[in-house]
C-alpha cells in the first residue's frame, strides 16, 4: 500500500523531499557520462527520437522557447537550428552539474548567441506567466518530483497560442517487443551503468523511473487537467518513447 506522504524513487516509496535529493544526487553522479551512457542504452536511438521531436515541435522560428530538464543541451542545440539566428532558448536544469555540462558542451560548438542558462526546477519555474512561445522538456518529466504540478507551471510560462512538447519514455503497445525490452532494460542497462559510468544503481533507478512513469493516457489526461488544449500523442519505436504535444489556448 502506498503512503500518501511518500512518491515513487523507482520502485522504492520516499518523501517528496528525499526524491528531490535522490534525483540529483543521481544527475550529478552520471553528469560526466550522461551522453556516452544514452547512446550505448539507446544504441544512438535517442538522437533520432530528439531530431523527430524537434521536427514536428510546433514552433516557428525566431521563437523564443524554453528547454526544461535541458542538462547536457541536445534539445537546445536542434532547436537552435529550427529557430534561426533570432530565436531565443533558454536552457533549464534543476541540478547544476548537468547544466554546467550543458553550457559547455554548446560553448565548445560555438553556440554562443541566443542561449540562456537558467537553474530552475521544473515545478516552479522561476519566470514570468505567459513568457515563451513554445517549452520542450525531453526525457525529464520522469525524474521530476511532482508531475502534475510541473505540467501547470509550464502551462503558466507559455503564452498564450503556445505549445509544450514532451519527449519521453513511455509504455511499450507491442507484446512481444515489450518483452525484449525488460530484459534488456533491467538486466543490460545496469551492467553498462556499472562498467561504464562505475554506478550501478544511478542506472538502476533510471530504469525503475521508466516503469514507474505514466503511461501515454494517463500522461495526456494529466495535461488536459493541467489546461493544455488539442493534446495528441505520438507514439515512436513500438511506444519505448512516446511524444505528447498541447497547446495553451
Amino acid at each position: 500500500m502506498v503512503n500518501p506522504g511518500t512518491t515513487d524513487f523507482g520502485y522504492r516509496q520516499v518523501s517528496p523531499a528525499e526524491k528531490t535529493r535522490r534525483v540529483r544526487e543521481v544527475f550529478s553522479s552520471v553528469s560526466g557520462r550522461y551522453d556516452l551512457m544514452n547512446d550505448l542504452m539507446s544504441l544512438g536511438a535517442h538522437r533520432l527520437w530528439k531530431r523527430y521531436a524537434v521536427h514536428i515541435a510546433p514552433l516557428r522560428r525566431n521563437a523564443r522557447v524554453l528547454d526544461v530538464a535541458g542538462g547536457t543541451g541536445d534539445m537546445t542545440v536542434l532547436l537552435r537550428k529550427r529557430l534561426g539566428p533570432e530565436g531565443r532558448i533558454v536552457l533549464s536544469d534543476v541540478n547544476e552539474e548537468m547544466l554546467r555540462v550543458g553550457r559547455d558542451r554548446l560553448l565548445n560548438r560555438g553556440i554562443t548567441r541566443g542561449v540562456e542558462y537558467v537553474l530552475a526546477d521544473a515545478e516552479a519555474l522561476p519566470f514570468q506567466d505567459n513568457a515563451f512561445d513554445g517549452i520542450v522538456i525531453a526525457f525529464g518529466l520522469r525524474n521530476v518530483t511532482d508531475k502534475q504540478r510541473a505540467l501547470q507551471s509550464m502551462h503558466d510560462k507559455l503564452a498564450f497560442g503556445g505549445a509544450l512538447l514532451i519527449l519521453e519514455f513511455s509504455t511499450v503497445v507491442l507484446p512481444l517487443l515489450a518483452r525484449l525490452y525488460d530484459r534488456y532494460s533491467f538486466e543490460l542497462i545496469p551492467r553498462l551503468g556499472s562498467l561504464i559510468a562505475g554506478d550501478r544503481g544511478s542506472y538502476e533507478y533510471l530504469v525503475e523511473s521508466i516503469r514507474r512513469h505514466p503511461d501515454q493516457q494517463t500522461l495526456k489526461a494529466m495535461m488536459e487537467q493541467a489546461g493544455f488544449s488539442r493534446v495528441d500523442v505520438h507514439n515512436l519505436s513500438g511506444g519505448i518513447v512516446a511524444i505528447h504535444r498541447g497547446y495553451k489556448l
